[in-house]
């Protein structure tokens, strides 16, 4: 059993202004006592001046023996919101405990609670169930941006009864306050929301390539008879038996763009701490994308356009969500991304999606979304070769995406939103059931190798303009 962590000391004691002025008044009279040798007057500057040193001595050595238990409600919350904290002090002491004050430390990015007065606090009762030796708190906390919060531990500023000498201890363990991304309503009826159906069919067909198998199919010896087919039987003039149909969940793929690879390319210095505007923005269209699947029953899996093959986006996870469950889930693990610091080199960055990619074409098709903030042509080109493997594929762009990163996608078939601010979020989404946003013009039409496999593609799809069919 963990045993209750008591206080610990957070600062060297110091003088209130009560024993500030006591020490400033002692050394007026001792000046003044020695410069007209007046030795009474000397005992009272000795006094002015002790009296604050035995306090912050008293202080000191005297550490107040205290529980902490603190409780959220809700326990997980979205950014913009807020949430209570309510903290239970116990008094472990044989001694009353009186004359503190407190505040709960957060991080820089919250707003604390202003230094209040701690309730005194009765001794411990070790027989009475309850009694006055716990007392209760409680202040409103409320969060701007998604993140992960240490909220504590709890700061207790302890003074002498003559209030001369203070000292501030940490009582406590801190408590991790989890802040999810914002999440955007979407459209049910746009988008992805009827290619389930299609998902499903393409599922059933990789598993049972003959359809007709799945209704019904000759006896085999030591098929139980509970699995007769006695209508199939009837027709076919022999015994037939029903055969399990093996379905799948629906799957869809959102990659995230969690380097920013472009904004580190010349530098040699790490991020600097502000926020970035464009990939909270990319973590909340992940966030509003994801949970709008797992609602229509996708298995959602999130990984980053760096290294899709390796793992999910956090190391808690392996990026796979399905419900339930899932959802709340998919939302801390965007609340741990931390934001990104320098990358490695392009020449240093290996992906297997190159090579797994003619795998992913051979199987049935599924939705692939891209959030992409700064990605560069490395990122690019591992999109295009992760393209074959997605129906609809869409990548959600923001403003500080490059040119030429969103022409290498549109010519692999991307179908290519921008978003430029967290309220275009469900505008975006509803443009991806218009075939026209995102496609190229007519009039400007893409030059390609003959030889290459996107020729091959475009001449293949007479009539089409080479993009994207509509989800």
């Amino acid at each position: 059993m963990k045993r209750p962590s008591f206080a610990r000391v957070a600062a060297w004691p110091r003088l209130t202004r009560r024993g500030g002025a006591l020490v400033l008044m002692g050394a007026g009279l001792g000046a003044v006592s020695l410069w007209f040798d007046l030795r009474d007057i000397l005992l009272l500057a000795f006094v002015a001046i002790a009296m604050p040193v035995i306090a912050a001595l008293f202080v000191s050595l005297r550490p107040p023996r205290l529980t902490v238990f603190r409780t959220f409600t809700p326990a997980t919350i979205a950014a913009g919101t807020s949430t209570w904290v309510a903290l239970s002090v116990k008094n472990r002491s044989k001694r009353t405990f009186d004359g503190a004050h407190w505040r709960d430390r957060v991080p820089d990015d919250l707003v604390a609670p202003p230094d209040t007065v701690l309730p005194a606090i009765g001794p411990f009762e070790r027989m009475l169930p309850s009694g006055d030796d716990t007392v209760h708190l409680e202040y409103r906390l409320r969060v701007s941006r998604r993140g992960v919060y240490a909220v504590g531990p709890l700061r207790v500023g302890v003074t002498d009864p003559f209030a001369l000498a203070r000292i501030d201890r940490d009582v406590g363990n801190p408590r991790e306050l989890i802040v999810t991304p914002r999440v955007t309503p979407l459209d049910a009826a746009l988008g992805t929301a009827a290619s389930v159906d299609g998902v499903l069919h393409g599922l059933q067909r990789r598993t049972h390539p003959n359809s007709d198998e799945l209704i019904a199919r000759e006896y085999r010896y030591g098929d139980p008879l509970r699995r007769v087919n006695w209508a199939a039987t009837a027709r076919r003039g022999e015994l037939m038996v029903r055969e399990e149909e093996q379905r799948g969940d629906p799957e869809a793929r959102i990659l995230l763009d969690t380097t920013l690879s472009a904004r580190a390319h010349g530098t040699k210095h790490e991020f600097d701490d502000r926020v970035h505007a464009g990939f909270e923005l990319g973590i909340e269209i992940a966030a509003s994308i994801g949970m709008h699947l797992l609602d229509l029953g996708y298995q959602v899996r999130c990984d980053a356009v760096a290294d899709p093959a390796r793992g999910g986006i956090a190391s808690t996870s392996d990026g796979e969500y399905h419900m339930p469950g899932g959802d709340g889930a998919m939302l801390e693990d965007l609340a741990r991304l931390e934001s990104p610091v320098r990358v490695e080199s392009p020449e240093r960055r290996t992906s297997t999606a190159a090579s797994s990619a003619p795998a992913r074409a051979r199987e049935a098709r599924m939705p692939g979304f891209a959030v992409l903030v700064e990605p560069d042509e490395h990122d690019a080109a591992t999109l295009v070769a992760l393209r074959p493997g997605f129906e609809p594929a869409v990548a959600f762009v923001t403003a500080s995406t490059s040119t030429r990163v969103v022409d290498t996608l549109e010519d692999a078939d991307w179908r290519v939103v921008r978003v430029r601010k967290p309220t275009e979020i469900g505008g975006a989404w509803a443009g991806t059931a218009d075939p026209r946003r995102g496609a190229r013009s007519r009039t400007a039409p893409v030059t390609v190798a003959a030889d290459s496999p996107l020729a091959t593609r475009h001449a293949d799809a007479a009539g089409h303009d080479g993009r994207a069919d509509a989800p």
